[in-house]
């Protein structure tokens, strides 16, 4: 899709009333459930991040969705595909800054260049404890990525039509966080298996650019 019909698009997106858990059920982890009961005490002492799905133009002034693979390490979400962004921070005045800040220092895109379009259903995360607020956001030029090296591997580009092509969701069986191997839904996305809150988010994303198109 032209980006210049995406940015078109945007007074509809804003105005669009959330699907909320309506489009999350459709990626949620069949364990998913039974977590958020055995964590009923946890979640009130949940923390809060803030991440953002930015759109942006590529050199051929196609629409494009950025992600970040996170490096390998000895935590819930090693090596997982997800939306840049992170921790609240004490030094953050809101959720959408520290989206914007995260961003910022996983991906290189200047804050000053992201203008925030929406905010999205947020997502909690029980292997992590934590309350995910996601938001949709634009970057008017091809931003000049720089990825953060100590937590970033890669930086992957998905363009919007590959995004919302009903091919790309997939049943996968995973070995989750939990030690437990399970069938759970997913998006494949330039070869990545995305699954999990990101694929919540994504799903209530799709559900409102389906509205449009």
């Amino acid at each position: 899709m032209n980006f210049d019909e995406f940015l078109q698009s945007l007074p509809k997106i804003k105005n669009i009333p959330l699907p909320a858990e309506t489009s999350h059920f459709k990626m949620m982890p069949p364990f998913r459930q039974e977590l958020l009961k055995k964590q009923e005490e946890a979640i009130k002492r949940a923390k809060h991040a803030g991440v953002l799905a930015l759109f942006y133009p590529d050199e051929f002034e196609q629409t494009k969705l950025v992600f970040i693979l996170r490096k390998t390490y000895k935590g819930v979400h090693s090596a997982q595909v997800g939306f840049p962004g992170g921790k609240l921070e004490k030094y953050d005045n809101s959720l959408e800054e520290a989206a914007l800040r995260e961003t910022n220092e996983e991906i290189g895109v200047a804050i000053n260049q992201m203008e925030i379009v929406k905010k999205l259903t947020r997502v909690y995360i029980p292997p992590s404890n934590f309350y995910v607020q996601p938001f949709v956001g634009i970057t008017k030029n091809k931003p000049q990525f720089i990825k953060q090296e100590d937590e970033v591997e890669d930086i992957i580009e998905v363009n919007l039509d590959h995004f919302l092509d009903d091919q790309v969701l997939i049943t996968k069986r995973l070995t989750t966080s939990y030690s437990i191997e399970v069938e759970v839904p997913a998006f494949i996305l330039n070869g990545h298996v995305v699954w999990g809150a990101t694929a919540m988010m994504l799903s209530e994303i799709k559900d409102i650019l389906k509205q449009l198109w």
